[in-house]
């Protein structure tokens, strides 16, 4: 396996407002060793895990296989695959220790868990490899839910779903979160890639309210 890793002072590595396409050595150490990796699905005994979540396609590059193991609603074991880039594999190693270490995380504790979280732990990752940091974060949302629905919690599920914000161009929210995990941070980044709110200047507000709180949740600012 082969990586172009260079550097790994605090200065080469992208915080929030960083750009640089550095690694920190705690990232090197979860991708050159993950944690929990599940190397052969064969091996997995379904019926021993409670939940399991899977996000993205091999045909698009990005894939996420999740599964847990819950004892007294806390996570004590997560196993996961991936296709993903070495962003995605460091961040879903240290995903799967945080919820699985010292006991166990409890279900809706994981479920708040944020990349921001998980790339606090890791010290930090370049802005452009932020969206990738996030696979492992929606398989585990998808787990939790699919252990929701296996013990009929249906009631504690967590659902996502998208509303239109500007119906001149269609824009949804999660239009607008996709486009904060591709790197549009501010309003004007935003409306170059969407066109958002540029026909109908009285949205702005609500779109700037939706932006900040997806900057807050994946940037940490």
């Amino acid at each position: 396996m082969s990586l172009p890793i260079m550097g790994n002072s605090k200065s080469d590595v992208a915080g929030p407002k960083g750009s640089a396409w550095m690694y920190t050595d705690k990232v090197k150490d979860h991708f050159f060793n993950p944690r929990n990796l599940l190397e052969n699905a064969h091996e997995i005994d379904e019926d021993t895990y409670d939940g399991y979540g899977q996000v993205g396609s091999p045909a698009c590059g990005d894939m996420m296989k999740l599964w847990i193991k819950v004892e007294d609603d806390k996570i004590v074991d997560c196993k996961w695959q991936t296709f993903g880039c070495a962003s995605a594999i460091a961040s879903t190693s240290m995903m799967s220790v945080m919820v699985s270490e010292n006991g166990g995380m409890v279900t809706e504790d994981a479920l708040k868990l944020t990349p921001d979280d998980i790339m606090k732990r890791l010290g930090g990752l370049p802005n452009r490899k932020i969206h990738c940091s996030v696979l492992g974060d929606k398989a585990l949302t998808k787990a939790i839910n699919n252990y929701y629905r296996r013990s009929k919690q249906f009631n504690r599920m967590k659902v996502e779903s998208s509303r239109v914000i500007d119906p001149e161009t269609n824009v949804t929210d999660m239009d607008i979160q996709e486009a904060v995990l591709e790197g549009a941070t501010n309003m004007e980044s935003l409306q170059e890639k969407l066109k958002v709110a540029i026909g109908n200047p009285d949205i702005i507000p609500e779109v700037e309210k939706i932006l900040n709180f997806y900057v807050s949740k994946y940037y940490g600012e």
